[in-house]
């Protein structure tokens, strides 16, 4: 049916008659690709629609979703008026979702209660605030990542791109005494466990770059963990934050404030593009992120960033994974002496 060259003369197996479908064409949707057979997605052009950012939501709602609502309730907008930051705060503490569908709805359950009132004799103008969300809606069933405003030792901020859009993703690294072994967990995929043993492998071979002590490697015990561990993770875009996590924790310098990062690294310390960075980017600035650290080959998709992220978020490009790591961490004016060389030094 989907090959030009033979589907001129299609035979329906029911009918058995021949149909001419070589101009006819044929759309169809899918939330994955996986599933879908690679003889069929050969024949495809596959167009890839991301998902909905929370200001492309703030402004459909506004235009369609709440006049919608409003008129389906039988209300007005000088009966009932919802406000942008009652409107966010629907988006970020009651729907994770790449479209728009639970937004109408919750918009609807809003609208609902009002008409209620309505019906109930109320005869001021009903104003639904960011406060009133919570009243109207109950507790909030999403929390987003809170950045926090100091750098930490071994705690870097990742960006991540889900179906629900841009997430922010701490990778947490901490160290014991122990044997030459690396724990990861976090609910892991193969390819994100794969980049945090590239991660070690290029630290320890660039050891001497960042003055870390080699036998660090031979007697301590390194643990990977990566919040929310209910939640399935994988890709190799956290490959760099991965990395700055571990080299933090062995050199005792915390990472700069209100800084994230995301980037595929390789043994020889390149830094591949992302995808996503649209939506990794909208997450950094609703988070409070200051600079955020990309390969270098993202640079030509920062031109259709929204203007909002070019103001208020500033971009740090690099080709190689080491500057990137120098960058991200403290200077050594701060740097203190690892915990392990301390200990070492109070036993003598």
């Amino acid at each position: 049916m989907l090959d030009p060259e033979q589907n001129d003369s299609f035979s329906d197996h029911y009918l058995e008659l021949p149909f001419d479908l070589s101009k006819i064409m044929f759309i169809t949707t899918a939330n994955w690709l996986d599933p879908i057979p690679a003889v069929l997605r050969d024949r495809m052009e596959i167009i890839r629609l991301p998902g909905y950012t929370d200001i492309e939501k703030l402004a459909i709602a506004r235009i369609h979703l709440i006049p919608k609502q409003l008129d389906n309730h039988g209300l007005s907008s000088s009966r009932l008026h919802i406000t942008d930051k009652a409107v966010q705060a629907i988006i970020d503490g009651y729907t994770r979702e790449a479209g728009l569908r639970n937004l109408e709805r919750e918009i609807a359950a809003v609208a609902r209660k009002a008409a209620r009132r309505v019906a109930s004799g109320y005869k001021k103008k009903i104003k639904v605030d960011e406060k009133d969300i919570s009243k109207l809606l109950g507790p909030k069933r999403f929390v987003r990542e809170a950045l926090s405003r100091r750098g930490q030792v071994g705690v870097v901020p990742g960006l991540a791109y889900t179906s629900a859009g841009g997430e922010l993703l701490f990778v947490e690294a901490t160290s014991m005494p122990g044997k030459r072994e690396m724990i990861l967990t976090g609910h892991l995929g193969d390819v994100m466990k794969e980049s945090a043993q590239a991660a070690l492998s290029f630290l320890r071979s660039n050891a001497t770059s960042l003055n870390i002590p080699d036998e660090l490697f031979n007697t301590r015990e390194i643990h990977i963990h990566v919040p929310s561990g209910a939640t399935p993770k994988d890709g190799p875009s956290a490959g760099i934050a991965m990395l700055v996590a571990v080299a933090s924790l062995f050199t005792n310098r915390p990472v700069k404030p209100c800084l994230a990062m995301t980037g595929e690294i390789t043994l020889r310390g390149q830094l591949l593009p992302i995808g996503g960075l649209k939506e990794k980017l909208l997450a950094a600035y609703r988070a409070g992120v200051d600079t955020v650290i990309l390969p270098e080959e993202n640079r030509k998709d920062s031109t259709e960033l929204p203007p909002e992220i070019k103001k208020n978020v500033k971009l740090k490009f690099f080709s190689e994974a080491l500057p990137a790591v120098k960058f991200a961490l403290e200077s050594d004016s701060t740097k203190k002496k690892p915990a392990s060389s301390r200990a070492k030094k109070k036993s003598r």
